[in-house]
């Protein structure tokens, strides 16, 4: 984004200054919660080996505005495994605290990504230890459990399927090929450690391992209440209501048309590429500018880790 301060009285200047302080303060403190800062200084400013280096794939899609619309779109796409959304739904908490499970999965993404190895793999080992707690019968009468593997793999797939769509839409620097394969596997890293038995290690893996799932998926009740409290019913005051809309928007957008009808979203090409397109760039800019300084917030959307 261009910087338009110098070309600004400075009055004006300092206003924005301010207005961007404020908003970008109020946005770290929706997704990293009252610990914030304290969490921050472990991520960032701990000393230590890191899983990841500087230039790493993972770190340019983690560390990017374009997560907010990804991580909505991972929450839409992970609910049609009717076994991960009766996980979701029986234990997660995401409707009677989903700013508290934001700021948790803002956590486990932020230290597995930018943390030192010592706070990733404490974070990696306490989700293990909440995962053998998760366990239940689906409403169809199937047993569930949070440490599935194979539930655990689609949860992984999904949200990084939606991580590099909307960074490949959104993100202000898209990688190329290698580096989207470099990002799939990067990200199976940290799957593993989680309990993932063979995730991709490439977008074309990536790809197959999706289209895998695909007969196992179907818009279920739970999925479609999770989808309006996500697009419609948010917990959020009036003046959010208008930019969330443009991100659920965006979100929506990236969603594959086969997923629209399960899920009752609307499919609307020609206002997708064009009004929602734009509004999601717009969107993402902003965010990205407020978030942008003194540092940047922990990546900011939920995957379905309880």
């Amino acid at each position: 984004m261009v910087d338009l301060s110098a070309r600004l009285p400075d009055a004006v200047t300092d206003r924005l200054a301010a207005l961007r302080s404020r908003v970008g303060s109020a946005v770290f403190s929706r997704v990293a919660g009252d610990e914030g800062s304290g969490r921050r200084t472990r991520v960032l400013g701990a000393e230590g080996p890191r899983w990841f280096p500087e230039d790493a794939a993972i770190r340019t899609v983690h560390g990017d505005a374009s997560m907010f619309v990804g991580g909505l779109r991972a929450l839409l796409l992970q609910s049609l495994h009717p076994l991960a959304m009766a996980g979701v739904a029986g234990h997660s908490g995401f409707r009677g605290d989903p700013w508290g499970r934001l700021q948790r999965t803002s956590y486990f993404l932020a230290a597995t990504t930018f943390g030192p190895a010592e706070e990733a793999e404490r974070v990696i080992a306490r989700i293990r230890r909440a995962h053998v707690h998760v366990r239940g019968t689906a409403p169809d009468g199937r047993p569930y459990s949070a440490s599935d593997p194979h539930l655990l793999r689609w949860v992984h797939i999904a949200e990084i399927d939606s991580f590099l769509t909307a960074h490949d839409r959104y993100g202000s620097a898209p990688l190329d090929a290698a580096g989207r394969d470099a990002y799939v596997a990067d990200a199976a890293r940290v799957a593993r450690e989680l309990g993932v038995p063979d995730p991709p290690e490439s977008t074309a893996e990536l790809k197959a391992q999706l289209d895998g799932y695909r007969p196992e998926l179907a818009g279920t009740p739970e999925a479609r209440d999770a989808a309006r409290f996500l697009l419609w019913e948010p917990p959020l005051p009036l003046s959010a209501r208008v930019p969330y809309a443009v991100l659920a928007a965006a979100s929506v957008g990236l969603m594959p048309r086969w997923t629209r009808l399960p899920l009752r979203l609307p499919w609307l090409p020609v206002a997708e590429r064009t009004v929602v397109r734009a509004g999601g760039h717009a969107i993402t800019a902003g965010i990205r500018w407020v978030t942008s300084t003194p540092q940047p917030a922990p990546p900011p959307m939920p995957p379905a880790h309880p």
